[in-house]
């Protein structure tokens, strides 16, 4: 048996801003002294966006810059590698929020060995096992660590599922992968019993390991098929570094024909204040050069900036758009497998597919084997009845969702959110969208929606394609799930989530003090769609028509989230009408969301309210996010406070009969 020994430099990250200052410092604190341990510590504070323009060892000067206790960022550059930190300690749900791989990249460079927590969210967890970074909730360990004592491989493995076990003795997913995954056929099942979509369509793509069963229970390790892979330019050329590390010259992709490529996230950097203050859009240029040098070299598909593409301008304003809006746009269909290097890749489940996000080394032993490693998921059931009342979108159903108890405790963490009832039936796919990319905010590994003539009216619309869904397309009715969940669509409300984090979800018409805004963005690919701009335009319309515009002080930003929508607004007449309230109309791109161009704030003063899908702190810059719909933003910025739609409306009209 294999020991290891981690030297006793221990960092509890702490609740307590002077328990992380004097651990840093050189102080050992024990847990209780160091107690209580920050929850929900996410890959926002882990790895700050800004630091992503770095795909290699540098990142080692950078973890947890971003993390914030009691308003302050203790941890400075280097700081970990200068305290020669080996364990560090959270709480609740580490490494929420994105699929970067950065984040256990810097920690691992920085010297980190092994992360002791509560519980991990999946895709970090993940992410880790493939680097061969060790992640443990035994807080039993800490002891025997500071004694300097031996601990035993099979103890760090202990709980692990077979495949994750086999990775991490094997230091990492591409040793692994090698070995192992090299021509995998896939298996032939005959399964009996009732299933869900989500099974059904596993069962389609699963493969031959020899470290997986037959057929995976939930909780066990496998590897499937993709039908189609994507990856984005933050994330390709820490890829291209990893396997050109491995393989050199000989590296050769598996089915190049599946794999799509995209620049979606950094277009508009030369507007993107993270960057601009701290000198980055050199190394930004560094990045487009990887990606497009790694699409080249494979002569893989690629959708990239707008100006580059249209009038061969380097100094781009936009890009074709957000990868996983165009995935669902032009690419996924019912009953497919979708693999992408983004934590929203459950976007194209609005369509009846499985979409999940993984993290780079992942994409990278799926581009060299077509294998990508998942484990098998519970299913949750989410019943929303109807009808929604009038001013009540997906993106409330999502926010009220997420403030749910259980699913703030983590309840969702790593399921399946299969939606329906009459609700969700009656929802366009644009609006499904929004509840299935947000699975990454719900915890889940993915989010599904039974197709359904809007799926085929929508792949028609779109693509011009006219599709036909078979019959196993659907759960049975004796399907299992884990857990049903049943919200009363009649009752719900406008929802907001205050700032820090997307479960902090309230009413708004029960939000007695309304803070006043600076900022309003609409757009990303959860709140960058057509029927999402079919909403800001409903709002602001009926300001327009008032004389009304955007609050004095109140900046509005509206941010297509691809080609497609910006074409559908200019022939709806759209423009005409943003541009009438003093809205900038944004081309397509991540943008302000990933704190990658304009909209994020950059003062810490700057409240925002945003349609996006997440505000941990940082994630769209130093200021305050709350979270909205999309109609709730565009009536805030008429308002220059926090308002809905009716309230906007009724305001002025107790106005006009005053």
């Amino acid at each position: 048996m294999t020991a290891l020994t981690f030297a006793p430099r221990i960092l509890y990250l702490s609740q307590s801003l002077e328990a992380v200052r004097v651990q840093l410092a050189g102080v050992r604190l024990t847990r209780a002294a160091a107690s209580p341990l920050r929850d929900d510590i996410s890959t926002d504070e882990i790895s700050p966006l800004p630091i992503m323009v770095h795909f290699d060892e540098t990142l080692g000067r950078y973890p947890y810059t971003g993390y914030t206790v009691a308003g302050h960022q203790p941890i400075g550059v280097g700081a970990i590698q200068r305290a020669q930190i080996e364990v560090v300690v959270g709480g609740k749900r580490y490494g929420k929020g994105s699929s970067r791989e950065h984040s256990p990249v810097a920690e691992q460079a920085a010297g980190v060995r092994l992360i002791i927590a509560e519980s991990f969210e999946r895709i970090y967890r993940q992410n880790a096992d493939n680097l061969g970074l060790f992640t443990s909730t035994n807080f039993g360990l800490l002891e025997r660590i500071t004694r300097a004592e031996a601990i035993e491989l099979e103890e760090l493995l202990e709980g692990r599922d077979a495949v994750a076990a086999g990775i991490l003795r094997a230091g990492g997913l591409l040793n692994y992968g090698q070995a192992r995954l090299k021509a995998t056929p896939k298996k032939t099942l005959e399964l009996k019993q009732s299933l869900t979509l989500f099974e059904k369509i596993i069962t389609r793509h699963l493969l031959s390991t020899e470290d997986a069963p037959a057929w995976l229970l939930p909780g066990e390790g496998g590897f499937v098929q993709a039908d189609l892979r994507f990856i984005h330019e933050y994330y390709t050329g820490m890829c291209a570094h990893a396997l050109n590390q491995k393989f050199g010259q000989t590296l050769t992709l598996h089915d190049s024909a599946s794999i799509v490529c995209f620049e979606d996230h950094l277009s508009y950097v030369h507007r993107s204040p993270a960057h601009l203050k701290q000198g980055l859009v050199p190394a930004v240029n560094q990045l487009s050069k990887a990606h497009r040098a790694f699409v080249a070299s494979h002569r893989l598909k690629d959708h990239g900036y707008l100006q580059a593409l249209e009038a061969g301008d380097a100094n781009n304003t936009g890009s074709e758009g957000i990868s996983h809006a165009l995935m669902a746009e032009n690419y996924a269909c019912p009953g497919q497998l979708i693999a992408g290097t983004d934590s929203h890749t459950p976007h194209s489940g609005a369509l009846g597919c499985v979409a999940f996000g993984v993290g780079t080394t992942d994409m990278a032993n799926a581009f060299v084997t077509g294998a990508v490693r998942f484990t098998m998921p519970e299913s949750l059931r989410i019943n929303v009845s109807g009808p929604l009342p009038a001013g009540v979108s997906a993106k409330d159903v999502v926010l009220h969702l997420l403030a749910e108890p259980s699913i703030r405790a983590g309840g969702g963490v790593g399921k399946v959110f299969e939606f329906g009832g009459e609700a969700v039936r009656a929802m366009s796919i644009d609006e499904r969208a929004t509840l299935t990319n947000m699975t990454a905010e719900l915890g889940g590994f993915t989010g599904i929606v039974e197709p359904d003539e809007q799926t085929v009216r929508f792949i028609k619309e779109r693509r011009g394609v006219d599709f036909v869904i078979e019959p196993w397309m659907k759960s049975d009715s004796g399907a299992a799930y884990a857990r049903t969940i049943h919200i009363d669509g009649t009752r719900l409300a406008p929802m907001v989530a205050r700032p820090g984090d997307p479960g902090n979800g309230v009413a708004l018409d029960t939000l007695a003090e309304r803070p006043k805004i600076d900022i309003a963005y609409g757009g990303s690919c959860t709140a960058g769609k057509r029927e999402d701009f079919d909403q800001y335009h409903a709002v602001l319309a009926w300001a327009a028509s008032k004389g009304l515009k955007a609050a004095p002080g109140v900046t509005l930003f509206l941010q297509a989230g691809t080609q497609g929508v910006r074409d559908y607004c200019s022939a709806q007449g759209y423009l005409a009408t943003f541009e009438a309230v003093g809205a900038e109309f944004l081309q397509p791109a991540c943008g302000a969301c990933a704190n990658c161009g304009p909209g994020s704030s950059s003062e810490v003063e700057q409240i925002t309210v945003s349609a996006i899908n997440r505000n941990f702190p940082g994630r769209s810059g130093p200021g305050q996010v709350w979270l909205a719909s999309p109609a709730t933003v565009a009536a805030s910025a008429i308002a220059g406070k926090l308002v809905s739609f009716a309230e906007l409306q009724a305001s002025h009209s107790t106005e006009l009969v005053s």
